[in-house]
């Protein structure tokens, strides 16, 4: 368990992009196999998380969150300002080998830490209407709000709840 981890949460610098872009493609592949054609996973990968993408990011005020276990990048975040007290977060992504073991948990509170800090008032987040992770976000006390079909280009949609947590 993280308890017994050397466990590290740092912020991402605009250096990380490359080590962004490498855990997205590593993480991606198994956590949506089931969900996204091969295609469409392609696709999404280039659309978010291309240097270029996440550059743009970065400079819209998107903040990066790294987490290393015994000085090993094993998953990563990013939240920014939605508008005046609401937060969202953008993404939350851990290693397959070490989801289940309280690093996303980890990751999330200390997001929500750091969001609180800033005043805000409550913490939103899409999540794939078939993503198994939904439940893990209900347990952390999100609920869901609303759902919304996103149109990202050349006929592919995500297709996600919005959840929101109450700070």
């Amino acid at each position: 368990m993280v308890a017994d981890s050397n466990i590290i949460i740092r912020e991402a610098t605009e250096k990380d992009i490359p080590l962004i872009n490498q855990l997205a493609h590593t993480i991606w592949t198994f956590t949506y196999k089931e969900i996204l054609s091969p295609a469409q996973l392609d696709y999404m990968l280039g659309l978010i998380y291309s240097e270029a993408s996440l550059q743009k990011q970065f400079s819209e005020g998107h903040n990066f969150l790294i987490v290393e276990e015994d000085k090993k990048p094993v998953a990563f975040a990013d939240y920014s300002l939605l508008k005046d007290a609401v937060y969202k977060l953008n993404k939350i992504y851990v290693l397959q080998n070490l989801q289940g073991k309280g690093i996303g948990k980890l990751l999330l509170e200390n997001v929500v830490k750091r969001v609180k800090a800033k005043y805000a008032t409550a913490l939103l987040l899409n999540v794939n209407r078939y993503n198994k992770a939904k439940q893990f976000y209900e347990r952390l006390g999100f609920t869901v709000i609303s759902e919304e079909d996103i149109d990202i280009g050349e006929g592919y949609f995500m297709n996600d709840y919005i959840m929101s947590l109450n700070l």
